[in-house]
């Protein structure tokens, strides 16, 4: 059976029916005994194992513990396990020391790497030192071969000499009438650095004081406590100024009286010199009263004067004070353009007495030519004004007998009529206003004649002057030519005829020169007064005083904060930064030629409308103001020419190009209490080339926070306090501006330090202009006939705003003293347009476009809070600025402009061992 049962196994466990039975049960025995097995060496041994070694250490007999513990002793006996101690306890020594080594060591590598930093700081400042160093030595070296090349050592101011008190007696002219500046003036009173003092008598203090007209005498004194060449320290003074008209008829003065008056000034000194004899004209009919006065060398100044009486080169025309005590109001004054108006030309006045003329024997112009020519020729004047306005061939309008009664005039002068406002309405409709010079040639000028140029130049009517001889307001230093037309009496038949060829832009241009002459020389009686004054000055070749500067005052703040990275400083798009600037600040050179400028160009200083290229700058509060060692004027054609030594753009970039050959800029920064997006824009100026310093106007009155940390961007911040909050803060002169360049911008413009470079590196190369970024331009609204603001993209514009915009720092003067009030009046009104009203000056001045670089439109930063110029009423307003702009300057000074300002190589591929140059287009 087990041989069966065997075989069936080998076979498969197939039998009896083919059941594997055998291999199951063979299985299930297995799977039996297996888990048996392991159940008891699972339990049953760790048992016994733990239950031997618990009982055996029990033991009495110590030596036979196996598994108990040993002292070290016991456990060294054995002479193998000795050895192994040995060496265990050595190399513990050894790992013992060998880490207090490593802890040494760690602690000497870090002071090393404290020593290596320090050294590395060290190394850098070094460096910068002798980079800085080098720079001086450069510029030292620099200035040293322009003063050679110049030969022009610089000289200190001569020690300034007093006049005596006593001064000694000028040798006496052989009359009076032969008085000039070489024979009848002191100029030992008067040395160049003098400052041309100037000692003003109290009329009130003499008798004839109170004769003089209220008006006048007022508007006087008011002009005199404001000007900076007054004195009250009369034994400096280089000349004496006594007002003796206009007189009022009633409580005139004799003229002995009068005379005996003057000579008793305490500083007459006999004979008068180095005194000036002003008399102010508000009427038309102001009589000639010094005619028979012995004035001795004394100056006059008046507006009625005969050729026996006038000294050229020596007394003065003035203009008549018709706003004695009042502004003109820029709202009544018509506009420019059009430019022809209803009348060609038109006249009105009457002759109340006449010489024995023409008007009794009427010859022909043969019998003129043949010789014998008329004393007068009023009456032939009259028959050709007459016949034109008969022939209807232009609307005319002449009139020679009054309405009304005329004001009273000088015999053979023609008297005004009606009044004043009547006679400016009619000038307002005439495109050119006849003025007829007195029928007496001796007669150079009258008051009623300066009354009528005055009036034509206030309307904007070209006046034409029929008489050569006549001798109009300061007429030694201003060109008349270009804003008015002196005809000869005997071309009076041909004045139609030229009046008719003049073209519409020569009329333009003369009806501006006219209207520059008005407000500059003629409105207000501090114009007049300073006109006087800079004549003398001019004469005697003295230079003016200096500008006034703003005074900045600091507002205390903390720096030291790290600038950070702006990453859109390191993208540079197309542009290329070229060299660094590493040169520490420095200012723009001084100007140089203030003792000379008054021996030149006196007709181009004296008729040309203010502009930083002129040979000198100007205001109105003195009409040829120079500038002196503060005030900053333009070096450009003075100085060596300072662009690249050749055409390609790696020389050019080398030398930053312009005609000035170094040059730094000063930013300033407009802000209003958003301390944050200063703090930013600030940062992002840290490393900008050529920048000088940065001056940021501080337009609230809340001053920063205490704890605001100012960033350090290598060069000073100066925070400036103003007054009030007024956008014209933006354009104040400030004193700490000492470069020539001013980049205006926004506390939220987001500009890359390659734009700015390229924008001033345009600048250099058109000084006078506003060269910027975001364009704008003025439009005409034909429904509504006025003018409007555009921010619109266009392919033209008119305006830079000055939001980020560089300018010349001459327009800061011209823009807060010379400006119109009016226009600075309603930007405080607004909050608004003061960039509009800079552009305004600037293209009026310039008669040029602005410049706009790159091709950016706009220059906010993203994610700053809300500007003033997101208000729905912002464009609005701008409007009315425009607008109001107009009226005041009487035309539209915009001018347009299609092109916009890149680089040379702009988007063209080029080497590499080549870099691109900026230039125009």
């Amino acid at each position: 059976e087990l041989m069966t049962a065997y075989t069936m196994l080998r076979n498969g466990g197939v039998g009896n029916g083919g059941q594997p039975w055998v291999l199951r049960w063979s299985s299930r025995i297995r799977l039996t005994w297996l888990s048996f097995t392991l159940f008891i060496i699972l339990v049953f041994f760790p048992l016994i194992a733990h239950y031997y070694l618990t009982t055996i250490d029990d033991a009495d007999d110590a030596g036979k513990r196996i598994f108990g513990p040993r002292t070290g002793n016991e456990l060294c006996e054995v002479k193998h396990v000795q050895d192994l101690c040995r060496i265990r306890e050595s190399v513990s020594e050894e790992l013992l020391q060998l880490e207090a080594k490593r802890q040494e060591l760690n602690s000497e590598i870090a002071k090393l790497n404290l020593k290596i930093e320090a050294c590395k700081k060290s190394i850098e400042n070094a460096k910068q030192d002798l980079l800085q160093l080098k720079n001086v030595i450069s510029q030292t070296e620099h200035s040293y071969k322009e003063l050679m090349a110049q030969n022009q050592p610089k000289l200190s101011l001569p020690i300034r000499l007093l006049p005596d008190k006593d001064d000694m007696t000028l040798p006496l002219p052989k009359s009076n009438r032969n008085c000039r500046l070489h024979n009848c003036f002191d100029y030992s009173r008067c040395p160049l650095t003098s400052g041309f003092p100037v000692y003003v008598y109290n009329s009130d203090d003499y008798p004839f004081g109170s004769s003089l007209d209220p008006l006048i005498k007022q508007a006087f004194e008011a002009t005199v406590r404001t000007n900076v060449y007054v004195t009250e320290n009369a034994n400096i003074a280089c000349v004496y100024i006594i007002l003796v008209g206009e007189m009022q008829e009633p409580i005139m003065p004799k003229p002995t009286e009068l005379e005996q008056q003057l000579h008793s000034l305490p500083y007459w000194r006999t004979d008068g010199h180095n005194h000036l004899i002003i008399s102010l004209s508000r009427k038309s009919e102001t009589q000639n009263f010094i005619y028979n006065i012995s004035t001795g060398r004394a100056m006059i100044a008046q507006s009625t004067f005969y050729d026996v009486q006038y000294r050229p080169g020596f007394d003065i025309v003035v203009s008549p004070l018709v706003h004695a005590m009042s502004e003109p109001n820029f709202l009544e004054i018509p506009p420019q353009v059009p430019v022809k108006r209803k009348y060609l030309f038109s006249f009105q006045g009457e002759k109340i007495e006449s010489l024995r003329s023409s008007l009794q024997e009427v010859r022909s112009f043969e019998e003129e030519i043949e010789g014998n020519a008329p004393a007068d020729y009023d009456d032939r004047i009259i028959t050709t004004l007459k016949a034109v306005q008969d022939s209807k061939l232009d609307f005319v309008l002449v009139e020679f007998t009054c309405k009304n009664q005329p004001k009273a005039s000088l015999p053979t002068e023609w008297a005004l009529c009606g009044e004043r406002d009547d006679r400016l309405e009619l000038l307002k409709l005439s495109t050119f206003a006849l003025i007829i010079t007195p029928g007496d040639t001796h007669l150079v000028i009258s008051a009623g004649c300066a009354m009528r140029l005055f009036e034509a130049l206030e309307v904007g009517a070209i006046p034409v002057v029929l008489g050569e001889q006549v001798q109009l307001p300061y007429n030694d230093v201003i060109r008349w030519n270009e804003a008015a037309l002196i005809i000869p009496k005997p071309r009076i038949t041909e004045v139609h005829f030229l009046l008719r060829s003049i073209s519409d832009n020569d009329l333009l241009a003369m009806r501006r020169q006219g209207r520059f002459l008005w407000e500059t020389y003629f409105s207000t009686s501090d114009n007049v007064f300073s006109t006087v004054l800079a004549i003398i000055r001019t004469r005697i070749q003295i230079p003016a005083a200096p500008i006034r500067e703003e005074t900045a005052v600091e507002i205390p703040h903390r720096s030291g904060k790290a600038a950070g990275t702006d990453p859109n400083m390191a993208d540079n798009g197309d542009l290329d930064l070229g060299p660094v600037e590493t040169e520490p600040p420095y200012a723009s050179p001084k100007y140089l030629r203030n003792f000379t400028l008054t021996a030149m160009d006196i007709y181009r200083n004296w008729n040309s409308a203010p502009g930083p290229f002129h040979l000198f700058p100007y205001t109105p509060f003195d009409p040829v103001l120079p500038s002196e060692a503060k005030f900053l004027g333009s070096g450009t054609g003075f100085r060596p020419i300072g662009g690249g030594a050749g055409g390609s753009g790696k020389e050019f970039q080398a030398a930053l190009g312009g005609n000035v050959p170094r040059e730094q800029f000063t930013v300033v920064m407009l802000t209003y209490e958003r301390e944050e997006v200063l703090m930013n824009s600030l940062e992002r100026l840290n490393g900008l080339p050529y920048l000088n310093k940065v001056v940021v106007v501080w337009n609230s009155p809340k001053l920063p926070s205490e704890d605001l940390l100012w960033p350090d961007i290598g060069v000073p911040i100066m925070v400036v306090r103003t007054e009030k909050n007024s956008l014209n803060n933006r354009f104040l002169p400030w004193d700490e501006i000492e470069t020539e360049a001013i980049l205006s911008i926004d506390d939220d413009a987001h500009l890359r330090h390659d734009e700015i470079m390229f924008g001033f590196r345009v600048w250099r190369e058109a000084r006078d202009r506003i060269v910027g970024f975001p364009g704008r331009y003025h439009a005409w609204d034909i429904p509504h006939q006025s003018w409007l603001y555009n921010s619109n993209y266009s392919c033209e514009l008119s305006m830079v705003l000055t939001g980020a915009a560089f300018f010349h720092k001459y327009y800061a003067y011209l823009y807060s003293y010379v400006m119109p009030q009016a226009i600075r009046d309603m930007v405080d009104e607004y909050i608004n347009c003061e960039d509009i009203a800079m552009n305004f000056l600037v293209s009026h001045l310039t008669r040029k476009p602005p410049i706009k670089v790159t091709s950016r439109w706009t220059f906010r930063c993203p994610g700053c809070p809300q500007a003033l110029s997101h208000d729905d009423s912002h464009f609005h307003e701008r409007h009315k600025c425009i607008n109001f702009f107009v009226k005041v300057y009487g035309y539209m000074p915009l001018l347009y402009t299609q092109f916009r300002v890149d680089s040379v190589l702009f988007k063209t591929r080029l080497p590499h061992d080549k870099t691109k140059c900026f230039k125009f287009i």
